[in-house]
């Protein structure tokens, strides 16, 4: 066993240690557990404190009467709130065969050094002593720290097969935390990759969107990803990125895998995880749309007709498939259809420009366009003509409420129905476009509507 001492800081850090003496005051032995231990080895910001403990659940449930949440209780998980904090409390065990491949049939309740050698990797398997620092290490986790490898606790096949998902978490690990996978994990990864297919869309999502979010460089995860065989199970749209040619004169950055990666590698962390999927999934459609055109000047040019608009929808399906939320699925296929639309931003109507600007998250779209063109052909103008655009209008608001309602309408004379939904568009254009600026006017455009069979109001053309 390694020992070493280590100061534990942080948000909630202080709840735990009180829920931890209550637990020693009882009789019990308590350590804080898992990954606040390797983030505080590591001087990372620690989110969340696991309090492991010989206590049984029963026995957590007395102590902590009226404050705890059996969320895990079959497995030996009490949530025990404290305050604003609440901590996962688990009691030291072993755990049975997992024929889920998810959750163990049962468990039974163990020592420390026992329940250590159950868990995933090594850098995760360790106990720190609230109290004086001391860092308990049955695993060679603190050896790892310090090579900075992530290396499964025991047979990296045993554990991958309890559970499928581990093999995600290593990926993510050495991904988020700049480590690499030992030679028999990432082996082992390789080897039982098809199994992540038994996973549920949720939980592999949630673990690559921390991936995509949370890593300095988001292209080592892909990378390993897609060379352990994990990727192509549950975004093949996303592998078929990998090899796909792209014209030297506009992409000399390479194949669209490169180009994607160099994108989401410039993004700074914590990233918007509505960009992050914009940018893995905006060039989704150029696999499936990749042609080759004679060219004006002779021989023959790479092109991807219509990709925006078909990765659109494929965005769409990959998210849904993914469950992820709603509101995401909207944002990101907007960014992904949208994302070419800069270069007709100076010669678009005032009307549409102002629609386009005024979008709902309109500020990754910025940020989309600017990687883009950054990792291609490095032709600024079309972007910083919309940059100049939105922050004009930083002193009115780019889509200000309009000035005529469907109820003006209707008091006007027009009678309800689908007529009024096509009015108000048509003149919410013209105030867009600085046409109109009263309320008087929008009626006398409507009063002259009754003078001209053909209609007086319509929209004008782009």
């Amino acid at each position: 066993m390694t020992q070493r001492q280590v100061e534990i800081v942080g948000s909630g850090v202080e709840a735990a240690r009180e829920v931890v003496r209550a637990l020693r005051q009882a009789g019990f032995e308590a350590l804080f557990a898992g990954g606040c231990v390797r983030d505080a080895l590591l001087g990372r910001l620690i989110a969340d404190v696991d309090i492991a403990t010989s206590a049984t659940p029963d026995q957590v449930e007395r102590l902590f009467a009226g404050r705890t949440v059996p969320v895990g209780k079959a497995f030996g998980v009490v949530v025990v709130l404290h305050g604003r904090f609440s901590f996962e409390v688990a009691t030291f065990r072993l755990d049975g065969k997992y024929a889920d491949g998810r959750h163990p049939d049962g468990v039974t309740f163990a020592s420390a050094e026992e329940d250590a050698k159950r868990r995933d990797f090594t850098i995760n398997a360790m106990f720190g002593d609230p109290e004086s620092g001391r860092v308990v290490d049955d695993v060679g986790g603190l050896a790892d720290l310090d090579a900075r490898v992530i290396r499964a606790v025991g047979d990296p096949a045993v554990r991958f097969r309890e559970d499928r998902l581990r093999m995600m978490r290593a990926v993510r690990f050495a991904s988020v935390l700049g480590f690499r996978i030992d030679a028999a994990t990432l082996s082992a990864v390789a080897a039982h990759a098809a199994d992540i297919s038994d996973v549920s869309a949720e939980r592999i999502a949630a673990e690559f969107v921390r991936l995509l979010c949370e890593s300095p460089k988001p292209s080592v995860g892909l990378n390993l990803l897609r060379e352990t065989g994990l990727l192509v199970r549950f975004l093949p749209e996303v592998q078929a990125l990998y090899g796909t040619r792209q014209p030297p004169r506009f992409h000399p950055e390479g194949d669209v895998w490169t180009h994607t990666c160099l994108m989401l590698d410039e993004t700074p962390v914590p990233r918007d995880p509505d960009l992050a999927w914009g940018i893995l999934l905006h060039d989704v459609g150029k696999p499936a749309t990749a042609c080759e055109q004679a060219c004006e000047e002779g021989g023959m040019r790479i092109r991807f007709p219509n990709h925006a608009p078909v990765g659109a929808r494929m965005a769409e399906a990959i998210l849904s498939r993914l469950r992820q939320p709603v509101a995401r699925i909207d944002a990101v296929r907007a960014l992904v259809a949208g994302h070419m639309q800069f270069m007709e931003a100076p010669k678009m109507r005032r009307a549409k420009l102002r629609r386009f600007l005024g979008a709902d998250g309109f500020h990754n779209m910025l940020e989309l366009m600017r990687l883009d063109v950054l990792y291609s052909n490095k032709d600024f103008g079309s972007w910083r003509f919309l940059r100049d655009s939105f922050e004009s209008f930083r002193t009115e608001p780019v889509l200000p409420p309009p000035l005529v309602r469907g109820r003006d309408l209707v008091a006007w004379g027009v009678p309800p129905g689908p007529e009024v939904g096509r009015l108000l568009g048509v003149l919410y254009d013209e105030q867009l476009d600085g046409r109109l600026t009263t309320l008087e006017e929008a009626r006398a455009r409507v009063a002259r509507r009754e003078d001209n069979s053909s209609d007086a109001v319509r929209p004008q053309p782009d």
